[in-house]
């Protein structure tokens, strides 16, 4: 198997590449000055197994264009089968008509990188599930929650433990992590009047005295983690963190989360942080390389991905 890296998250895909013992394909991946994307492969491909690593993130249309350029250039090439690992999967938002006359365009992105020629796809926490179904070819969705619940372990005395859900729809996660660490459960009753902004109303379950852990897929703009954060400390947490696969932060999030109630945030490096993220005291970034790794040993090897979800 081979590598190739794109412009998105060039330090994960070096480290991906070095858990696997692999150098990274030899390719040219530019803009031209109108911002015309070019991807040259300056390396023999043909017959080869490639996995090709890129976010959809910010600049989420200029990443897309460089996959689906760089999954062309391959198919091109003769590469015997072309997986795109996408750790943080761009316009999973949009995965249903949310009003008349809008777009689901979870499904059409689904369709383009199809069309392109990939052969598989690799994910990372999807934020809806049915996308796994949007896709007419493999698709494999890792999951964070077991690097998260090392984390947790390493860093938090079990017995006074609660896993709260930002939300109703990402109950089956937090109850997941939950089970795991044998902790209580919590769930942030909230309405969002529109887009962006969200309304803490109400905590179900008993937070009162204990150190309280928010789950979610994504943190963008901030505001709900920071809402939720602090109606669990008006109802008597006595601390609250939060673990959060994709670390958008996108504006004044990260300035946004550092004068916040949360003690800390933890995210992955499935989208390359921003310096104000680096920055940002409360802030943890943890590495996801190696499970992104060995499921791409496993793929290339005809093995179970499923085993590392244990």
């Amino acid at each position: 198997m081979k590598l190739l890296a794109c412009n998105s998250n060039p330090i994960l895909s070096q480290e991906i590449a070095n858990h696997l013992g692999l150098k990274l394909i030899n390719a040219e991946v530019k803009k031209f000055a109108d911002h015309e994307i070019f991807v040259e492969i300056k390396e023999n491909v043909r017959g080869e197994d490639i996995f090709i690593i890129q976010s959809t993130s910010y600049p989420a249309n200029d990443n897309i264009m460089e996959l689906l350029i760089a999954i062309d250039a391959l198919r091109r090439a003769s590469a015997k089968r072309i997986t795109a690992v996408i750790p943080y999967f761009g316009y999973a938002r949009q995965d249903r008509k949310v009003a008349p006359r809008t777009p689901i365009s979870a499904k059409l992105i689904a369709n383009i990188i199809t069309s392109a020629g990939a052969d598989r796809v690799l994910t990372l926490d999807l934020h809806a599930g049915q996308i796994q179904g949007f896709f007419d070819i493999p698709l494999d969705n890792l999951y964070a929650s077991p690097v998260f619940i090392r984390d947790i372990k390493q860093n938090f005395e079990l017995e006074n433990l609660v896993v709260v859900s930002p939300d109703v729809g990402g109950l089956v996660r937090a109850r997941a992590i939950a089970s795991k660490i044998s902790a209580e459960l919590a769930i942030v009753d909230k309405r969002r009047p529109r887009a962006g902004v969200s309304e803490v109303m109400n905590i179900i379950g008993d937070v009162e005295g204990k150190n309280c852990i928010v789950v979610d897929d994504m943190v963008d703009s901030g505001g709900t983690l920071c809402n939720a954060a602090e109606a669990l400390i008006n109802k008597g947490a006595k601390s609250v963190s939060a673990y959060i696969t994709h670390g958008i932060l996108s504006g004044k999030a990260s300035e946004k989360i550092a004068n916040s109630k949360l003690k800390n945030l933890v995210i992955t490096n499935s989208i390359e942080p921003s310096k104000e993220t680096l920055e940002t005291k409360n802030i943890r970034i943890i590495n996801i390389a190696d499970l992104i790794g060995e499921a791409v040993r496993n793929i290339s090897l005809e093995k179970s991905v499923s085993t590392l979800f244990d």
